[in-house]
């Protein structure tokens, strides 16, 4: 009988390990990864789902008559990207390009939007992830352009980070 007992605390310790793992792989389903990056010392994110690549800055051809917040375009692999300067867009002051400053490559497919682009940043920050209740909406305090581009806010190792919302940037190139 002892084994009968042994083999049913094994049965039972099985099962609470597979409901463990379970709860594990639906934790992590739920959580989303976002690269931060840097503009005038205030932390943004995007969707790291939504990164195809991070580029070095250069090689950006201007294009005339393009809106202020367009630096200009990037042949890449043969496809030509369009590159938005996040701080013209979100009327933050001028900044100076350096060794820091790169170029995110954004892609997104959804039924509404089938884009690339490049934003321009300070420099790239970390990933982290969070869970959807970790996101707090944006305050409600004015209804300036940059605003429409915020997916929310949260606070990651005691810093406020603003997460952009990759789909509604990459609607912006519609206006191009």
């Amino acid at each position: 009988m002892g084994t009968a007992k042994q083999e049913d605390t094994k049965s039972l310790l099985k099962h609470t390990a597979s409901l463990a793992d379970h709860a594990n792989e639906q934790n992590f389903e739920n959580q989303l990864q976002y690269l931060t990056f840097l503009m005038q010392d205030e932390e943004y994110g995007v969707d790291i789902l939504n990164v195809q690549e991070i580029r070095g800055w250069g090689n950006v051809s201007p294009i005339p008559n393009a809106p202020a917040y367009v630096s200009g375009v990037i042949n890449l692999r043969g496809a030509i990207v369009p590159v938005i300067d996040l701080r013209i867009l979100f009327e933050l002051s001028d900044s100076n390009y350096d060794e820091n400053t790169v170029v995110i490559v954004l892609k997104v497919t959804t039924e509404r939007v089938n884009r690339i682009m490049g934003i321009v940043v300070d420099s790239v920050s970390d990933v982290f992830t969070l869970s959807p209740t970790d996101k707090q909406p944006p305050p409600s305090v004015n209804q300036s352009v940059s605003r429409e581009f915020i997916e929310g806010l949260t606070e990651v190792k005691g810093k406020m980070v603003i997460l952009l919302d990759s789909e509604r940037l990459l609607y912006l190139e519609n206006n191009l």
